[in-house]
């Protein structure tokens, strides 16, 4: 173990001397209270090095001893609603030993060394074994904790037991002696290997209208959230987590306000998993880095989580992972590199801003896992963004869409009103659309593209025609671009506006998305077929139409949405016919 000695203090980046022999990113043991810290920079037998705990009092002279070892996250049972600091380790652990304030120096493993699982052998004595296969499972909560074989570790099994063991009690044996144990533990900042990576052709159901049918997301595909205060992104972020068909979520509270964290923290174990009736929070991982937590475990933070994805995308399981925010993860950059007095980028950043935001986002996928090609998992990466003033210009958020597949843009005026989700449908976007229309065109409709486009054309029509309405008014239009600005707010009200506290509305399945944009499509349709036969819109209007569309979205099954599209279809025929 190399040693050396603190010759200069700048906040949470030292400098120590004597650290020949030292590597990049090593974690090493900063002063005499032990804090953590990691090597970022070497200069000679000088290393710079930044501290995940809080520097005061730290003084020069003071020793520095490397471990020799790179930051690294402890995977195996026990994952599961574990509540984490940056750098793993469990809060619930920490409170009991220091208090409601995290001591200096504490430290404790990322999982229970004490608490036993049942471990039920998959593979047989004699079995080849390599990297990735399955050789048992755990049973967690609910959830089948299936037990790898760890990268770059491979050979025939001599011995498997089946029994009661804690993580580090040894399962298996293989001919050259190697023994596995349930923990694995794998270096944060590599990304953990798969067999093959896929193309993202499934999408992620979500149950939000505005996000599966107007601007969806695949599993293994990139979202970003950005918008001012206000707007909703960590609600859109817990809204995702608990709707969003996956089996795992990881939840990053990273640099976030110490009051919304606690509200995550307080609200997910009382959430309902609507698929199992269980505990939301007994398949979701949350790591809790508030503001006023020490900047340096805020940067690793979102590397803790998405290996922790990972992990568990390799045993075949679909992960959400929710960043909130990327945008404190990027300030946390920036004063780093300010105390390493590195050249500033644009606003401040460093000039690797983007080359970082890039690799964290490219772990995402998904995948086939090592150790079988049956078997497939992905990593959906949701990331927040806090642009200052909602000014989408700054850099972290221009850095980030040049390389997320989904843009999903809140709108502060839409919250203001509240419209929620405040996604702005004129600025946001969504590459995969293409990718899945396959999908759609198996599972949905056929024409389910076809619709989603007509109604971005009427959407981008109204635009168009507010613009001539503010200027001349509304009595200057034709009866045909009245009708417009009316389907149009059907659009916005009665299909892209989604109610979180709605028993019925709150999750809306994919063939009743679909129903429902056909009923307002086929009104359009109707109502324009109608007007060319000379049918005035007064007359439209005065149909109770409008209010049955209204209360689609609280209809109990699709089939009542269904019953919908017969009646638009009849009561404007009758109309035309009373004519």
């Amino acid at each position: 173990m190399d040693s050396g000695i603190i010759s200069r203090i700048s906040g949470p980046v030292i400098v120590a001397r004597g650290m020949r022999g030292a590597r990049m990113y090593d974690v090493v043991k900063v002063g005499d209270e032990a804090l953590r810290g990691e090597i970022i920079r070497l200069e000679g037998d000088d290393a710079v090095i930044q501290v995940y705990e809080d520097t005061t009092g730290l003084m020069l002279g003071e020793g520095v001893a490397n471990t020799g070892t790179p930051l690294s996250v402890e995977l195996g049972p026990g994952l599961l609603a574990s509540i984490y600091d940056g750098v793993q380790r469990p809060l619930p652990v920490l409170l009991a030993k220091s208090g409601d304030f995290i001591g200096r120096g504490i430290t404790a493993p990322g999982l229970d060394r004490e608490k036993t699982w049942d471990f039920v052998p998959v593979a047989k004595q004699g079995d080849r074994l390599g990297p990735g296969d399955v050789i048992g499972t755990v049973k967690e909560f609910q959830f089948e904790h299936r037990i790898l074989v760890p990268p770059h570790t491979s050979g025939a099994v001599t011995e498997i037991r089946a029994g009661s063991f804690t993580v580090e009690e040894t399962v298996c044996v293989l001919d050259d002696k190697t023994r596995i144990p349930m923990l694995q533990s794998w270096p944060v900042r590599l990304p953990r290997p798969h067999a093959k990576k896929l193309d993202p052709v499934l999408p992620l159901i979500t149950g939000q209208r505005v996000f599966d049918c107007m601007f969806p997301v695949t599993k293994g595909g990139t979202a970003m959230i950005p918008g001012g205060f206000g707007t909703g992104k960590t609600v859109s972020e817990q809204t995702l987590a608990k709707w969003s068909d996956t089996q795992v979520v990881v939840y990053i509270g990273c640099g976030e306000r110490g009051n919304e964290m606690t509200d995550v923290l307080s609200e997910f174990p009382e959430l309902v998993d609507p698929r199992t009736n269980l505990p939301l929070i007994q398949r979701t991982i949350l790591i809790a880095n508030t503001s006023n937590m020490p900047v340096a475990a805020r940067e690793a933070s979102i590397y803790t989580g998405i290996t922790i994805a990972e992990y568990f995308r390799d045993m075949g399981y679909d992960v959400a992972l929710m960043a909130d925010s990327t945008s404190r993860w990027g300030e946390a950059l920036r004063e780093v590199s300010g105390r390493l007095e590195e050249m500033p980028g644009e606003e401040g950043y460093p000039a690797y801003l983007a080359t970082r935001l890039s690799a964290f986002y490219e772990r995402a996928g998904r995948v086939v896992c090592l150790g079988g090609r049956d078997r497939t998992g992905s990593v959906t990466v949701v990331g927040a963004v806090s642009p200052p003033g909602g000014d989408f210009s700054e850099p972290i958020t221009q850095n980030t869409l040049r390389v997320v597949g989904t843009f999903w843009a809140l709108d502060t005026n839409l919250a203001y009103r509240r419209h929620f989700p405040s996604v702005n449908w004129i600025k946001s976007y969504s590459l995969y659309l293409d990718a899945i229309a396959e999908w759609y065109d198996k599972s949905i409709a056929r024409d389910w593209k076809d619709l989603r486009d007509k109604a971005m054309y009427l959407l981008q029509k109204e635009v168009e025609l507010q613009e001539i309405v503010q200027l001349v008014g509304p009595d200057a239009l034709p009866d045909s671009e009245k009708a417009i600005l009316e389907v149009t707010r059907m659009i916005r009200e009665d299909f892209l506006q989604q109610s979180a506290y709605s028993d019925t509305d709150a999750f809306c399945p994919v063939e009743k998305q679909y129903l429902m944009l056909k009923v307002i499509m086929t009104y359009h349709e109707q109502v324009d077929l109608a007007l060319t036969r000379g049918v005035s819109l007064r007359q439209v209007l005065a149909l109770p139409l409008k209010a049955s569309i209204g209360r689609m979205k609280e209809a109990k099954s699709p089939d009542a949405v269904r019953n919908m599209q017969d009646e638009v279809t009849s009561a404007l025929s009758k109309l035309e016919a009373e004519r």
